[in-house]
This record gives C-alpha cells, sequence and structure tokens, in this order.
C-alpha cells in the first residue's frame, strides 16, 4: 500500500533542481487556514532550535512523463504545504525588494528560493492549488506580487481572501520579527528562510487512491503517537527505578495527580510544563541553551529536571498544576478570580497564565491579594482582546513580556503587582488609535472568537438579574448563541436584500467590504433560522408560539438594530462606530 515512507527537510521536498511537481485534486477542500495557524507555524520555526517538525504529507504518484515532471497529488497536507509556500513567497518579496543589498551567496540562494517555488523547466508553480474558492487565480497572483516569474490571474477582490491575507500576515510577521530582534528585515528573512528549509515533513507515497484514502484513515483513526508529556512520564519513572529513590506506583501516582489537576487536555498538559519552567526557571535546576520552554526542546528540559532529582521535581510541579488547573478553568472556585479567569480564557489569554502561575504559586509569599489578582487578571484580559484582534505585540514575543514581568517582581517582593504589570504591558500594546482602525475594520474574519467575546461582553453589561442570560451555553459541543450578520454573508442574496443596498452589483460589494464589521454583527441563539433572510424578517422572526428570536430578541446590543426601517452600507457604518467607541472604553488599559 505504501510505496515510500521518509523524512524531508523542505528545501529536499521542493528543490531547486528538482522537476516535483505537487498538484492539489480539485475534490480537495479549499484553501482554509487562518491566522491562529500562520503564527502557529511561523512561531514554531522562529523559535526552534534545531530542524521543526511539520507533519506529514501523503502523497499520490500521478506522473505520466518523468522528463516533463514528476507530479505528485497531495491527497493530504495541502494546508500545511501551501501555507509554507506562502511563507517562502513573502521572504523571496522581502529578499528581491532589498536585492541590491545581498551578496552574491545571498543573490544564489533567492534564486534557488524562486526554482523552489516556480518550475525552471516550465515556469509553472511548483505547488498548484485547486481552483476552487479562486485558490489558484489567488495563489499565481500572490507569486507575481512577490516578484516571481510567473503570469498572474488576477480576480476581484483577491485581498480579501484567505491565500492573500495569509501573504500578507507573512509581510508582516518579517517585518515585525526584524524590529523585535534588532535586525535588518533581509537577515531576518534570511533567518526564517533557514529555519523553514531545514523543517522536516514526513512525506508518503502511495500507489492508487484507494491506498490513499485508507492510509489517511488509518492515521486519523489510530490515535496520536507518543507525545513529549508521555514521554517525560516515562523518564520520571525510568529515574525513580533506575536511582531507587522512590517507589514507581508512588511516582506514578504523583505524575497521574498533576495530569488530572489540569484535566484530559494534551495542549494544557504540554502548556503547563512549557509555563512551569519559564515561571520558575530561576528557581529550577539550570538547562544549557534553554531561556525559553518550546516544543522542541520540553523533552531536554524536564530531563534536566528530573534528573536533579525526582522528588524535588514532583514536589514543584504537582502543587503548582492545582493552581494551573484553576487558571485554565479546571479547578474553578466560583470566586471573582474565577470569573475572571473565565473571561481571560475566552478572550484567548493564554499565553499569560505563565505569569498568573507565577503569581499565584508565590502569593503566600508576597503581600497582595485576591483583588490584586482579580485586578491583574482584567488588564491581561483587555491586553489580549486588543493584541488578539490587532495581531501586536507578535506571538512569539509574548513569552518574553511575562517572563521578564515575572524577574521584575521575583526581584522586588513587595512590588504593587498590578502598578508593575500595567506598566509593562502598556508600551507592548497598540495605541487607542491602532485598536479604534483594526476595530472599523473587518472583525469577524480577523478573529472570530474575540470578537464573539467582545459582542457577548456587551451584551452582557447591559444584563441585570432579572434577564440574564448564559450567552456561553452549550449544546453538543456548539454555543447555543453565535454571531450572525444583520447582512448575510452567503452567496445569491434574496432580492430584498439586494433592492435596498442599490442592486446586484452593489449589494455584493457591500458584502466583500462590510459584511464582517462590528456594525453588522449581533448574537443569536437562532442564527440557522435568520439565514439570508430579509431585514424586515430578521427583525420579526417569531417561534411557533410567537416568541421573538430574530433581532427583537431583548438584548440591548439589538436596540439601534431593531429601530431601523433598513439596513444599508450607511448603518453599518454608524453602528460600528458607535460599537467601536463602546469596545475602547470597556477593555483600557488602566487600572
Amino acid at each position: 500500500m505504501i510505496k515510500s515512507a521518509n523524512q524531508h527537510p523542505v528545501f529536499s521536498l521542493i528543490s531547486h533542481e528538482g522537476n516535483t511537481h505537487y498538484r492539489v485534486p480539485p475534490y480537495q477542500r479549499e484553501y482554509s487556514w487562518q491566522k491562529p495557524q500562520w503564527e502557529e507555524l511561523f512561531d514554531d520555526l522562529v523559535e526552534s532550535e534545531s530542524a521543526h517538525f511539520l507533519g506529514t504529507i501523503i502523497c499520490l504518484n500521478s506522473t505520466t512523463d518523468t522528463v516533463e515532471a514528476n507530479v505528485l497529488e497531495l491527497i493530504d497536507g495541502q494546508q500545511r504545504m501551501t501555507t509554507i509556500t506562502l511563507l517562502l513567497a513573502a521572504i523571496h518579496a522581502v529578499l528581491e525588494a532589498h536585492k541590491e543589498d545581498l551578496d552574491d551567496d545571498s543573490r544564489a540562494d533567492l534564486a534557488n528560493l524562486r526554482r523552489q517555488l516556480i518550475r525552471k523547466q516550465d515556469g509553472q508553480p511548483r505547488l498548484r492549488p485547486q481552483r476552487q474558492g479562486h485558490n489558484l487565480a489567488d495563489y499565481v497572483t500572490i507569486l507575481n506580487n512577490a516578484g516571481l516569474p510567473v503570469d498572474p490571474k488576477p480576480v476581484n477582490y483577491r485581498p480579501l481572501r484567505k491565500v492573500a491575507r495569509c501573504f500578507a500576515h507573512f509581510q508582516s510577521e518579517i517585518s515585525d520579527y526584524a524590529v523585535d530582534q534588532g535586525i535588518p528585515v533581509v537577515e531576518a528573512a534570511q533567518r526564517i528562510l533557514s529555519a523553514v528549509s531545514r523543517a522536516i515533513i514526513v512525506k508518503i507515497e502511495v500507489d492508487t487512491h484507494a491506498d490513499a484514502f485508507v492510509l489517511f484513515e488509518s492515521l486519523n483513526n489510530r490515535g496520536m503517537p507518543l507525545t513529549p508529556v508521555d514521554l517525560i512520564k516515562n523518564h520520571l519513572l525510568a529515574e525513580s527505578e533506575r536511582r531507587n529513590v522512590m517507589d514507581v506506583d508512588a511516582a506514578f501516582k504523583e505524575w497521574n495527580t498533576m495530569l488530572s489537576n489540569l484535566g484530559d487536555n494534551y495542549a494544557t498538559q504540554e502548556r503547563f510544563l512549557r509555563h512551569y519552567y519559564n515561571a520558575f526557571k530561576g528557581q529550577l535546576p539550570p538547562v544549557a541553551k534553554a531561556t525559553l520552554a518550546t516544543r522542541s526542546n520540553l523533552i531536554r528540559i524536564y530531563e534536566v529536571q528530573v534528573a536533579a532529582g525526582v522528588r524535588q521535581f514532583l514536589d514543584g510541579v504537582v502543587p503548582a498544576s492545582a493552581v494551573y488547573g484553576r487558571i485554565s478553568g479546571r479547578n474553578s472556585q466560583e470566586l471573582p478570580l474565577d470569573r475572571e479567569l473565565t473571561a481571560l480564557a475566552r478572550a484567548q489569554g493564554a499565553p499569560s497564565y505563565v505569569l498568573l502561575l507565577f503569581l499565584m504559586v508565590d502569593q503566600a509569599k508576597r503581600r497582595f491579594t485576591d483583588d490584586d489578582l482579580v485586578a491583574v487578571t482584567r488588564l491581561l484580559t483587555n491586553f489580549f482582546v486588543r493584541r488578539n484582534l490587532t495581531g501586536f505585540p507578535q506571538t512569539y514575543a509574548l513569552p518574553r513580556i511575562f517572563m521578564d514581568i515575572i524577574d521584575e517582581l521575583a526581584n522586588d517582593p513587595d512590588a504593587d503587582v498590578s502598578g508593575v504589570v500595567l506598566q509593562s504591558i502598556s508600551p507592548q500594546s497598540v495605541t487607542d488609535d491602532a485598536f479604534r482602525e483594526r476595530l472599523l475594520g473587518p472583525v469577524y474574519e480577523d478573529n472570530s472568537d474575540v470578537t464573539r467575546f467582545i459582542l457577548t461582553s456587551l451584551a452582557e453589561d447591559a444584563m441585570t438579574k432579572e434577564n440574564t442570560q448564559d450567552l456561553w451555553g452549550r449544546e453538543k459541543n456548539h454555543y447555543v448563541w453565535t454571531i450572525e450578520h444583520i447582512l448575510p454573508q452567503g452567496q445569491n442574496l434574496p432580492p430584498a436584500w439586494q433592492q435596498i443596498l442599490g442592486g446586484a452589483e452593489a449589494a455584493r460589494q457591500a458584502q466583500d467590504q462590510h459584511v464582517h464589521r462590528l456594525g453588522n454583527l449581533t448574537i443569536t441563539g437562532y442564527n440557522s433560522s435568520l439565514g439570508n433572510k430579509s431585514f424586515e424578517e430578521k427583525k420579526q422572526r417569531t417561534d411557533a408560539k410567537g416568541n421573538s428570536i430574530g433581532f427583537k430578541n431583548g438584548l440591548k446590543l439589538n436596540e439601534d438594530v431593531v429601530s431601523e426601517s433598513e439596513w444599508t452600507v450607511k448603518h453599518i457604518d454608524r453602528r460600528t462606530e458607535k460599537i467601536a467607541q463602546r469596545v475602547l472604553d470597556r477593555f483600557p488599559l488602566s487600572i
């Protein structure tokens, strides 16, 4: 079934000397990765101290003429490969723009990069996305814009779609990385190119489509291989037995206590181990060349911690895991602090858990109260609302921000905790003007989860004990209350919408440019029943008993919507400005 399965550096998979052509089959879904996946890929690459593992791709060899091209269909891995090549295109754009500053070796590297993305034999992209969702046209146009020798295929409103947004995101990441590292942008691009080129992908080739789909199902149903957390546990138990300092069963029981405190989510378990080291690095046995715990060095870090003493290691991580369980919502105590911690989680503030872990573990030794922790957590929530909508500061910069705060507090046990946190994060956050600018744009597309958090926060602020609704309730793993686009985002707008927006073309432009803005968004428990209905139908919608399930659902958030007789770009603009100001007031960076 499997023709071959080998690991390859990226530079050899898309070698400038080869004639391999990767083709995404037409039945594959369109490109769907978004900002969280782009950020994770970029951060993993820049943080990695060795060759980063990028995962597995499954290919079907569809070659008909080996002289013309070695054609591989991407049965699995098209999202990853598309994103990697878009990152390489962004690097090429930077280097091409500064070509005059490059030495001979760097110019040769640039030429090789060009051939990694565009095949010399026929001038075609080495990766060919499918046409669905304009993926191919957008991709080729982006390569052309990056200075690569390929004919563009321009289509309307390309900058609003994911392929173009991914490319623009990586261009911004490279520039921000250069500023963060204090190096020229050319050097930043070259560093990232080196990290991408040496990153590892496992390429599995199969003979038939049937083999490919069987293998795909097998890999997805078999379960995950041993994780770093599993390997650290195994090392702990082996050391317990080898050193005869602790009964293996007792060590295993304490390890399971730690996992029980953290819950079954592997991401939480791994993040705790990273945050524990980063929070208490100054108090733990030193690890060479590990100033920061990352996915790639986690095993090495904890091999050192366990080797320094099994009992010492467990005495540290087990109590800390109970605190982390509370921070992450596993062991909530339903106190004001827990409510703030819940808000922080909903605002995607997990990177700051490292700071809260340090504060809460050491709280007994310090002169601050739960009220201080409440104030700090609220500040962090406001910081992450701003950060996750604007993308600033960069994800890879966040650990250092919070570790610097930890260092400052560790050196001054009597410091005003809230004051130190505020003074440290304020300069790292965007200005109110920059935040407002992002709030006026397509926030739902930028970060739908944080947008939902903003809308629910504004709605909850207007509730009383007589009309309180649980806007975070779930049914079958989905939120009951979800974001509703007042002007629908779907295609084939009904005539009623086209009419009030000035015709079919004007309606399409209104959708493309305004549908994801704050002013066009609300929350409802009946999203599926509203859909593409007319504005009037959405306002007046009732259930079988005559209860309002449209915009007249009682939320103060909708008062200005239900008072309108039509819904146009002008109304979206006006409501966007109004809500943006409320968000600025609601999430300030102040105590």
